[in-house]
Parts: structure tokens; C-alpha cells; sequence
């Protein structure tokens, strides 16, 4: 005798619905958001009074960012991987 195969699980099943902190891109966007403020900041129109904070900060996040979007990327092609249908 056959075993049925087991369906995907609906929605209500799989949890709570999902939110845009959810995506795994989320926080890589918010980084490059501060970076790009840090750098503006810092080189573009120079605040003068804070421009040691601006420029330590820039490639603070700037390096917070990058790892952060790597491992977004990662987790992105790990999920591809293991489920291939959108």
C-alpha cells in the first residue's frame, strides 16, 4: 500500500506571517544606509565638529555591512537550494 505524500504545510501551519524584518536583506540595506550617511558626513559635506566619529563610523559600518550582505547572499542561495519553487 502506497503512502500518501505529505502536503506543504499552509500558512497557519508554517506560523506567524512573516514581516519585512524577516528578509535576510533587511539589515545588509540598513548598513549601507549608514554608510552612505557616515561617508556623506564625512567627506561630501564635512561636519566638522564631529569628523573623527564620521570617518572611524564609516569603515565601522562599512565592514558591518559587507559582512552582513555576504552572509544575507548565503542564506539567500541556502534557502534556493533547498526549496527551488518561488
Amino acid at each position: 500500500m502506497a503512502e500518501p505524500t505529505p502536503e506543504k504545510p499552509s500558512q497557519e501551519e508554517e506560523g506567524p506571517p512573516k514581516t519585512p524584518f524577516d528578509n535576510p536583506y533587511f539589515l545588509p540595506v540598513m548598513l549601507w544606509l549608514f554608510t552612505a550617511w557616515f561617508g556623506w558626513d564625512a567627506w561630501i559635506v564635512p561636519m566638522e565638529e564631529h569628523l573623527d566619529f564620521n570617518r572611524y563610523g564609516f569603515f565601522v559600518v562599512l565592514a558591518l555591512a559587507l559582512w552582513f550582505t555576504w552572509k544575507a547572499v548565503q542564506e539567500k542561495r541556502a534557502d534556493a537550494e533547498r526549496d527551488p519553487t518561488p
